[in-house]
């Protein structure tokens, strides 16, 4: 019997009556058939996601159920906007949903309830109504009862989007008869050519008991919507399967306990170091059904993604995150990398960070010199690996000229970085655990506050190699375990440099207390290891500054978002000092953080030689000149008037602005800096003291170029970047602002209530002489 096949057309919505179009398996057979789905090759890294063409999205019941009956709209409502986003985007989106059998509990619940209210009042002289119970109700049932409300509700969120679905019941029989698994192959692609979504559901109504715990064997079963979920992906030849449940992803043990690790990626083969909790509240699957399920998919060319679809904050993009390739859930993946994850090397980080804290003094800095000996004794190799670099970004086209100066490096270069190390070595010996204070407490009972490093870094940079022996060096020196993001224009340059680093730990056994994530880790995906790094450090520009705290979720992050610095010269300037600071502040080199962006003028120097002879030096440089405001008004003629007051260049461009005092310098200053490095040029000390004193910057500077604010020239042998916080370290962060502190009381049994007004004891506060040395 051959039965009609409807199914939705893209008509004008005038002429269109509904979105969902229903489509039983079992109702045709004369349909072109696509051939069986050939042995594929799922994608090998999160990165390769963003290719995904075809994807299936599983709903479990715990995503789409707040409770054991009843849907969670909300939830529903923004996964329903993800998938119809992507499919606009031109990709192919399919639907694995459960929530029929809940969604009918709830309408038989209501209606016997109601029911049974009826006749209790019909049949009670008083109107009262005796305590009612709700029968035990079969799933079969229920599921014939919610399959239509479901779709409706589907159909309605989909309308939105302008996205037309259609529904499609499958059993067992649909794919293990190989007619009926050809029509069902032939329907959803007809579904998927028309620009439909399919939602497909077991037909619950009809289905047999699910048998617990079956193993999937051979072709896999459809017992529950994960094994429908992987055997459709397959049949369908899907790109991605993302699996969404009520739990972060899989877990090494039952999510919960103390010890359980959310898995990043996992590897068939792995299934001996899972130990499986107990299945979901809601639906038939569990764990071990989804991983047999992903590892089928995988087996048959799909990539999997098993992830959190109930998570209140993540909800609304986390199937849009997955696509994007960022680190969400558990990743299914064939290819195992020859290398340990960025978590592995975290912990392998921390684990050798202790011991090198505990290292004498002398040998973090016998560790460092010896690096430093490195730097000049493998020059030749570091250059040749920095020519590779070099020539790759050039080929590029991609680099501008100054980010190609930037990855350069040099003898010269390789010199000062190790000039640097050996001043940052001598300065290191008593770092950690320095005693800062001491106080007896009480008789017996004394007080120390010690400096101790602040545990995992990360510091993230960009195009600079001579970032890493830099930073390095400042790890070992303050006792802290690293993690080390460059940029992928540097890898060969950065990969040698990072080996001389690991072999000059060697000789104390911490090799691993410093590690160089690959490039294939996203910077997004590292700021949320928020429970394994302590503190991020951005060397770059300001855009990556900006994206890592926006990106940084509980994880503390040191640096400056701009590099806004401003040149005062004031009335009483010498022409001569003023046009020196101001060439150099902003023709040294003006990709650097530090270099000037604003000029602030006196009003009085306009139309005087001083004025005439800095824009002559600028023109002369070939630096572009903006106006602002202020400035503009002055002159009949003038330069582009600036867009922003706020702007910073980062090249042969700066902002000329007029005020009228100092006290107006100061406020300009504050309003439009950022905190970083402001200059005054005047011969007037009191003005000098008072902008000294007023200006809220990290680096306040009176006749010197903005340039000096950096770690090596204030004599801190190296920086890992320039902090304008407020809180921890502030200006170039050096040794001290890499430690923090900790309290160690040393007593004889003492205890509070000693202290009390009834105890016999009193406290002192007694201040100690602090020793020279350290703790250790």
């Amino acid at each position: 019997m051959f039965a009609r096949l409807a199914l939705c057309s893209r008509l004008p919505s005038r002429t269109r009556q509904s979105n969902v179009c229903s489509v039983s398996i079992r109702a045709f057979s004369q349909v072109k058939f696509s051939p069986p789905r050939p042995h594929g090759k799922s994608f090998a890294h999160r990165s390769e996601l963003k290719q995904a063409k075809r994807i299936v999205v599983k709903l479990g019941s715990a995503v789409v159920t707040r409770d054991e009956c009843g849907l969670a709209l909300g939830r529903l409502a923004s996964i329903v906007e993800q998938v119809a986003m992507l499919q606009n985007e031109g990709r192919e989106m399919m639907i694995v949903t459960s929530g029929a059998v809940a969604f009918g509990k709830q309408r038989l619940r209501h209606e016997i309830l109601l029911s049974q209210s009826v006749r209790q009042a019909l049949h009670s002289g008083q109107n009262q109504l005796k305590e009612m119970s709700v029968p035990v109700l079969e799933a079969r049932a229920c599921a014939a009862a919610g399959q239509s409300g479901l779709m409706a509700l589907y159909e309605a969120m989909f309308t939105q989007y302008s996205t037309c679905t259609a529904q499609i019941l499958v059993t067992n029989l649909d794919f293990h008869d190989e007619q009926k698994r050809r029509n069902l192959n032939s329907t959803l692609h007809e579904l998927l050519r028309m620009n439909i979504v399919p939602i497909i559901n077991t037909n619950d109504a009809v289905v047999p008991p699910p048998v617990p715990n079956s193993d999937l064997q051979g072709v896999i079963s459809i017992k529950d919507n994960d094994s429908l979920a992987a055997r459709l992906a397959v049949e369908m030849k899907a790109d991605l399967l993302i699996a969404l449940s009520d739990v972060e992803g899989l877990y090494d043990s039952p999510p919960g306990t103390d010890d359980a690790k959310l898995i990043d990626i996992f590897y068939p083969g792995d299934q001996q170091s899972i130990t499986y909790g107990t299945k979901s509240r809601v639906g038939i699957g569990g764990m071990e059904a989804k991983v047999k399920a992903a590892l089928w998919a995988l087996q048959g060319g799909t990539s999997v993604v098993i992830a959190n679809g109930t998570h209140p904050k993540v909800t609304g993009h986390v199937i849009t995150d997955i696509v994007e390739g960022k680190k969400v859930g558990t990743f299914f993946s064939e290819v195992k990398p020859a290398g340990p994850s960025v978590e592995q090397q975290t912990e392998m980080a921390r684990h050798a960070g202790r011991t090198l804290a505990s290292l004498l003094p002398e040998q973090r800095e016998e560790i460092i010199c010896h690096l430093a000996e490195l730097l000049t004794e493998k020059k030749d190799e570091i250059l040749s690996a920095n020519r590779k670099d070099m020539e790759m970004a050039t080929a590029s086209g991609r680099f501008s000229q100054a980010l190609i100066n930037r990855l350069s490096l040099s003898t010269a270069k390789l010199n000062s970085l190790a000039i640097g190390l050996r001043q940052l070595a001598v300065s290191s010996r008593d770092s950690v655990g320095r005693v800062l204070r001491r106080t007896r407490v009480a008789n017996n009972l004394e007080l120390e506050q010690i400096t101790v490093p602040i545990g995992v870094l990360l510091v993230i940079f960009e195009s600079r190699p001579d970032c890493l022996p830099q930073v390095s060096a400042l790890a070992i020196a303050s006792g802290n375990a690293l993690l080390l993001k460059g940029g992928k224009e540097a890898s060969n340059t950065n990969k040698i440099l990072h080996q001389l680093t690991q072999e000059a730990l060697s000789i104390h056994g911490v090799s691993d207390a410093i590690q160089l994530v690959s490039t294939r880790e996203e910077v997004e995906d590292l700021c949320r290891l928020d429970k394994m790094i302590d503190l991020i450090i951005p060397r770059g520009s300001s855009q990556l500054v900006r994206n890592i705290q926006r990106a940084a979720k509980g994880v503390p992050v040191l640096g400056h978002s701009e590099g806004v610095c401003h040149v005062y010269i004031d009335s009483d300037a010498s022409i001569d000092k003023a046009i020196d600071v101001v060439r150099d502040s902003k023709c040294d080199y003006p990709a650097a953080c530090n270099a000037m962006e604003t000029l602030l003028i006196h009003r009085d120097l306009l139309r005087t030689p001083i004025f005439d002879q800095i824009i002559d030096m600028l023109r002369n440089e070939q630096v572009k000149i903006h106006a602002g405001p202020r400035f503009a008004s002055y002159l009949t003629f003038s330069p582009s008037e600036v867009k922003s007051l706020r702007t910073e260049y980062g090249d042969l461009e700066c902002c000329i602005e007029v005020v009228d005092s100092l006290q107006e310098a100061v406020d300009h200053i504050h309003k439009y800096g950022s905190s970083h490095t402001d200059v005054i040029v005047t011969e007037n000390e009191d003005t000098a003291e008072q902008f000294l004193q007023q200006v809220d910057s990290a680096c306040v500077f009176w006749n010197s170029s903005s340039r000096f604010a950096d770690g090596y020239r204030f004599g801190l042998g190296a920086e890992v970047g320039i902090s304008t916080a407020r809180i921890h370290a502030r200006g170039p962060v050096g040794l001290e602002g890499l430690l923090t502190t900790k309290w160690v009381l040393r007593g004889e049994g003492h205890t509070v209530a000693d202290f009390s007004e009834q105890g016999s004891m009193k406290y002192l506060h007694e201040n100690i002489p602090v020793p020279h040395g350290s703790f250790n």
